[in-house]
C-alpha cells in the first residue's frame, strides 16, 4: 500500500530518454556525445586513403597537367605578352593554373567517391554507421580539401621555384585554397548524389566545372573584357577563387580579396546546407 505501480514502458528519472532501466543507452541513442569523433576520423581517413593509394593518378597526373599548361602558354605567349599586373605572364598565370588544378581534384574526390559507392552498391556502408548527416558532409569535404592541398603543394613545390614565383600573402593563399577545395568538394557531393553513372558525373565536369574554370580570368585579366562580360564574370565563383589566390601569390588582383572571401564563404554555407539536407533525407542515396 502506498507503492505506485509503474506503467509498462515508463522511464524513471535516472534512466532518461533513450536509456534502458539499468542506465545503458537504448535503441537509437547516440553513444558518442554530440560528435562521433572516431567515426568522423575514420571517414576522413578512408577518403584520404582513396586518393593516396593511387597517387600517380590523383597527385602526379594533375602536377604534370599543370606543368604542361604553364610550359605551353609560357612558350606560346610569354615572350609576346609582356607583363600582366606588373609581373611576367608566367607568374600571372601560375596562381590560376594552380587553383584550376585544386578545384578540379577536390570536385573529383567527392563526386567519384559517391558515384563509385552507388555503382558498387556499398553506399549503405557509409549511411549505416552512427554518423549524422553533418558528420558525413564534413568527412567528405575534409577529404576533398586534403586532396586539394596535396595537389597544391605538389604544384607549388615543383613549378613555383622554376618560374621564380614567391608567395606574397601566405594566409590569403591558404584561405583561398581551403575555400576553393571546400566549395568544389560540396559541388562534387551534389553531383555525386544526382549522378547514377560516371558519364553523368563527367557531363557536369565538362559542361559546368571546366567552362567556369576557363572563363574565370585564369589566362587573362578581366580588365581586357568588354563591360558586359566583365560584369558577368563577377557572378562566377571560380573567378573569386582564382583572383583571391592570385592576390595571395603575386599580391595583385582584379577585385578585393575580402569581397571574394565573403562571396565564396556564403556560397559554401548555402551548398553545405543543401548537401546536409540531401543526406538527411536520403535523396537518391536510399532505396
Amino acid at each position: 500500500m502506498g507503492n505506485a505501480t509503474e506503467r509498462p514502458g515508463a522511464q524513471g528519472p535516472a534512466t532518461g530518454v533513450g536509456a534502458t532501466a539499468n542506465g545503458a543507452p537504448g535503441m537509437g541513442a547516440r553513444r558518442f556525445g554530440r560528435v562521433n569523433w572516431l567515426g568522423l576520423y575514420t571517414l576522413i581517413e578512408r577518403e584520404v586513403i582513396r586518393f593516396t593509394t593511387i597517387w600517380t593518378q590523383t597527385i602526379m597526373a594533375p602536377l604534370i597537367t599543370a606543368g604542361l599548361f604553364l610550359l605551353v602558354f609560357s612558350l606560346a605567349l610569354g615572350s609576346r605578352r609582356g607583363d600582366v599586373m606588373g609581373v611576367p605572364f608566367a607568374s600571372f598565370l601560375a596562381p590560376g593554373i594552380l587553383m584550376m588544378t585544386v578545384i578540379q581534384n577536390a570536385f573529383a574526390n567527392t563526386a567519384s567517391s559517391l558515384v563509385i559507392s552507388k555503382i558498387q552498391g556499398n553506399i549503405v556502408d557509409t549511411l549505416m554507421p552512427p554518423l549524422s548527416p553533418a558528420e558525413l558532409v564534413i568527412g567528405y569535404v575534409a577529404g576533398g580539401v586534403l586532396r586539394g592541398f596535396a595537389v597544391a603543394a605538389a604544384v607549388m613545390i615543383v613549378t613555383f621555384p622554376v618560374l621564380g614565383v614567391g608567395i606574397a600573402h601566405p594566409l590569403w593563399a591558404v584561405l583561398f585554397i581551403t575555400m576553393g577545395s571546400a566549395l568544389l568538394a560540396l559541388v562534387g557531393m551534389l553531383a555525386g548524389i544526382v549522378s547514377e553513372r560516371f558519364d553523368q558525373m563527367n557531363a557536369i565536369t565538362n559542361f559546368i566545372i571546366t567552362p567556369l574554370s576557363f572563363l574565370s580570368g585564369t589566362f587573362y585579366s578581366i580588365e581586357v573584357l568588354p563591360d558586359f562580360l566583365r560584369v558577368l564574370t563577377h557572378f562566377n565563383p571560380v573567378f573569386y577563387l582564382i583572383d583571391g589566390l592570385r592576390y595571395g601569390v603575386i599580391g595583385a588582383s582584379d577585385s578585393s580579396p575580402v569581397v571574394g572571401a565573403l562571396f565564396c564563404g556564403a556560397l559554401i554555407v548555402v551548398l553545405g546546407l543543401w548537401t546536409w539536407r540531401w543526406f538527411a533525407s536520403g535523396y537518391r542515396l536510399k532505396a
